[in-house]
């Protein structure tokens, strides 16, 4: 660019970057609600974290009807142990134990069920141990005459088979730092895309769009001194809930470089999604209504807080639209895997198109006012 340029770009900056601090509302949403944001989504995805505290027991008296109605006992979980159960154990026809689960969070229905079954399990094996025990000397004569390879494989049939496992990429098992990139995305594109998606909206509710535009500015000066500040201050946004992710909830970060590159084409991206928004847009409310249009399916379908491998094929197809998707499998492939550029490269291209595509629209877009 000629120094021109420079100027005229940076004179449309400073101009922003004074509406931005006159306007205290502006002020207090990006002090205010990043922090608020980034503290209140982590310690939900903290809190839902499974505890080792699995069960609370509570026997309840032979009376109790409507074994079933778990919201009526106020539980998660109900495991009904049948009359003659012990009669069937001993004669050699177990009873099936009845186990009802509250199926509306799915993921803690299915903990709960393998934790039943590990408790049954252990309470089993610990019941064989006290019948092997309790056995005559005679049956224990009669098995060392049995051949000692037979014996082993006794052996290795009554004892429980077995992991020795180990937890690679989130060895803590801590969910936080799995939607560390989702809280992060999500609250930057929140802010970054609304904001954005008022500046040309405003103007040309003022009447001072056609003024600039008729100007010696260019199109494209225009769009990057209108992008400048916000991304300033998204940069410095993203450095504090980094921070306060690190310090608050002990989430740890690596390789800043590749991390700043995902999270630069991410903003600018998003910026751009909000300068097309803008531009298409004849007043802010207009703006604000498109931007909820486009937050509202980015917050389900990106896979910010839950596997994209959960939702159907078709769907899948559509949150690879979403900036927010790419962002959030670069940097966990990042931040989590520690992979290198080759598994995360796709994903930063389709942010550089992404970003390339919102640029050229919004200047496109721009000269409707022109003419």
């Amino acid at each position: 660019m000629k120094r021109g340029s420079f100027s005229a770009i940076a004179s449309v900056a400073y101009k922003e970057f004074l509406h931005i601090y006159r306007d205290r509302r502006v002020l207090i949403l990006l002090l205010i609600l990043p922090p608020v944001f980034t503290l209140v989504f982590g310690h939900a995805f903290e809190a839902g974290e499974m505890k080792n505290e699995t069960f609370q027991w509570r026997v309840e008296p032979a009376t109790v009807t409507g074994e079933w109605d778990l919201l009526g006992h106020a539980v998660q979980a109900a495991l009904i142990i049948p009359q003659g159960w012990n009669d069937g154990l001993a004669n050699g026809d177990p009873i099936p134990l009845r186990l009802y689960l509250d199926g509306s969070d799915t993921n803690t229905a299915d903990m709960l069920e393998g934790s039943v079954q590990k408790t049954l399990g252990d309470f089993q094996l610990s019941e064989r141990q006290v019948m092997v025990d309790a056995l005559p000397e005679d049956v224990f004569e009669l098995a060392k005459k049995l051949p000692v390879q037979v014996r082993k494989q006794f052996v290795s049939m009554m004892e429980p088979w077995k992991t020795e496992g180990k937890i690679l990429y989130n060895p803590k098992t801590r969910f936080i730092d799995y939607v560390v990139p989702g809280v992060i995305g999500l609250i930057l594109q929140l802010i970054t895309v609304t904001l954005m998606a008022c500046t040309l909206a405003r103007e040309r509710e003022a009447g001072t769009l056609y003024q600039l535009m008729v100007t010696s500015l260019r199109r494209r000066e225009i769009v990057i001194g209108k992008i400048l500040p916000y991304l300033a201050i998204s940069v410095v946004l993203i450095v504090g809930i980094i921070f306060l992710t690190s310090w608050h909830f002990q989430v740890q970060f690596h390789d800043p470089g590749a991390l700043a590159v995902i999270c630069l084409l991410f903003l600018l991206c998003s910026l751009g999604m909000g300068l097309l928004i803008s531009a298409i847009s004849r007043t802010q409310t207009q703006a604000i209504q498109f931007s909820v249009f486009f937050l509202l399916p980015v917050f389900v379908l990106s896979g910010a807080f839950a596997p994209l491998e959960q939702l159907p094929k078709a769907i899948r197809y559509v949150s690879e639209l979403f900036p927010l998707t790419h962002f959030c499998r670069a940097f966990r492939l990042v931040n989590l895997y520690r992979a290198t550029p080759q598994y995360y490269a796709e994903d930063l291209v389709l942010l550089a198109v992404g970003v390339l595509i919102t640029f050229l629209g919004a200047m496109i877009l721009l000269k409707r006012v022109e003419q």
